[in-house]
């Protein structure tokens, strides 16, 4: 088997731990291909002497025969591994060494049972849906796809006004500290921090939620996820910010979006015993009440 490891800087608490999953893959004779600046992070940082030496720098990077990607971190880790799987049907699953792991659950059961799941090929691909964005005024070199969110969010003090436009007609205009469109997957996160609703990842919907609105009759909205949306943005500044996943961009008030449905979608690796509503009682603590405590 041919495994790609991603990552980025880990906590020195985490070393045994590392250390245990590279021991298992020593053993089992896994063939490895590091993202290199991680790799050299474990060589000179942790001083973790992985086996093999292969490394990669871009999507262009990852061999043909490449199984499976491997992020170790946490979810923003795993949420950058997206830049270099881009449109290759290679799964990508992650080992939980941060704080949530709602998205690098694997760190939730023992690392073996897990590994022996990727081994085995015994886990499940859930194909999860991506965004996409357009416009002229993103960079030529923005990578145009997420996997949890879009967002628009000021840059000043001052509000901006936001007009979110689609087949059936256009949104009111909202005025707030900013807008995210969400995916399913992203239901879970900047979304559900603004009262949007948690969203099933195969529910083929776009969570529209605005971000701190001044109006007391804006409310977050769910859409299917075949509309286009088109998206300008108005404010005082100059600029304001925005965002796919954990990368940003600025851009010049007045800019028109364009978000849609992405052509590919991320293979996304869940193990056996790893179920969406399990999950969310676990990382989320949903529902937690101590009359729900069976005694």
């Amino acid at each position: 088997m041919h495994i790609a490891i991603y990552g980025r800087a880990i906590e020195y608490t985490c070393k045994s731990k590392i250390s245990q999953v590279f021991d298992y893959f020593r053993i089992h004779g896994v063939r490895l291909i590091y993202f290199e600046p991680f790799y050299l992070f474990l060589k000179n940082r942790l001083q973790i002497d992985p086996p093999g030496t292969a490394t990669f720098n871009r999507h262009t990077g990852l061999p043909d025969d490449c199984d499976l990607l491997l992020s170790l971190g946490g979810d923003g880790t795993f949420l950058e591994s997206l830049v270099f799987i881009k449109d290759r049907e290679i799964p990508v699953a992650g080992i939980n060494f941060g704080r949530l792991g709602f998205l690098a659950g694997l760190g939730s059961e023992p690392y073996e049972d897990c590994l022996d799941q990727l081994l085995q090929g015994t886990y499940r691909i859930e194909e999860r849906t991506l965004i996409e964005v357009s416009s002229s005024a993103l960079p030529d070199t923005f990578f145009p796809y997420a996997l949890n969110d879009c967002t628009l969010q000021r840059k000043g003090p001052e509000m901006i006004s936001v007009t979110v436009s689609m087949r059936q007609g256009a949104l009111p205009a909202c005025w707030a500290d900013g807008l995210i469109v969400a995916t399913p997957t992203g239901s879970t996160a900047y979304s559900l921090s603004v009262g949007g609703p948690i969203v099933f990842p195969d529910s083929g919907v776009w969570v529209v939620a605005p971000i701190a609105p001044h109006n007391l009759n804006m409310r977050p909205i769910v859409i299917p996820e075949q509309e286009e949306l088109r998206i300008v943005m108005q404010g005082r500044r100059d600029r304001a910010v925005l965002t796919l996943d954990n990368r940003s961009a600025l851009i010049p008030s007045g800019s028109e979006f364009c978000i849609r449905k992405a052509p590919f979608v991320l293979r996304y690796v869940s193990l056996r015993n790893q179920h969406f509503i399990s999950t969310l009682h676990e990382k989320l603590l949903w529902g937690f009440d101590k009359r729900n405590v069976i005694k």
